[in-house]
């Protein structure tokens, strides 16, 4: 018979973030700022805004979020911008929402959380040129959040406008403060809203 071994495991006391949760209070929100891009070198990235998660059931911000984001897609096109698409991993081109539809030629990648991760997508933007990325898209926390730390760890900047990423308000809230003090993502990301992004 084995002797019992006592670790004194069950003694510690100490508390966890999980012990501890009711007593986080909020940081202070991130500026946003306003930003100047350059279309030849910059390319818009919408990001899994399908049916199956951008409806009024499952994300209705992400519904809310999508005439702000056909305006900014319109106004890329017509300066020129590459615009990319991204799916989830069940998605299809017919799912992507219609108001902001890819066109003929413009590129889509199919794949996880970090839209990078087994796609062409960085080989898609420099062979453009890109040095920048603007990001919108569904889940914040999700596409949003690991595309944009995939591109910061490739040299990419990369610009998230708040009112374009959605997700429950804690997700959107941890997203937007990760994005700018994550070790990762904050010397490349810049915090910004639709009406501050100008060409």
């Amino acid at each position: 018979m084995m002797e019992k071994v006592e670790t004194g495991r069950d003694v510690l006391k100490e508390n966890t973030i999980i012990d501890e949760w009711a007593t986080v209070k909020a940081p202070a929100p991130p500026e946003l700022k306003p930003v100047t891009v350059d279309p030849k070198t910059t390319a818009f990235l919408i990001l899994d805004i399908q049916q199956q998660n951008c409806n009024l059931e499952s994300r209705p911000r992400c519904v809310a979020s999508v005439p702000k984001i056909r305006i900014l897609l319109n106004e890329a096109r017509a300066k020129g911008m590459p615009v990319a698409y991204s799916l989830t991993r069940q998605g299809s081109v017919t799912d992507i929402l219609q108001e902001v539809a890819p066109l003929e030629g413009e590129p889509v990648v199919k794949t996880g959380a970090d839209k990078f991760y087994n796609t062409d997508l960085e080989k898609i933007l420099r062979d453009r040129g890109v040095e920048t990325v603007i990001l919108v898209g569904t889940a914040a926390h999700g596409a949003v959040l690991n595309t944009a730390t995939g591109a910061a760890f490739r040299g990419f900047k990369v610009i998230v406008p708040v009112d374009g990423m959605t997700a429950d308000l804690y997700a959107e809230q941890y997203t937007a403060w990760h994005l700018v003090n994550g070790p990762g993502t904050r010397a490349e990301t810049t915090l910004t809203r639709f009406s501050l992004i100008q060409f």
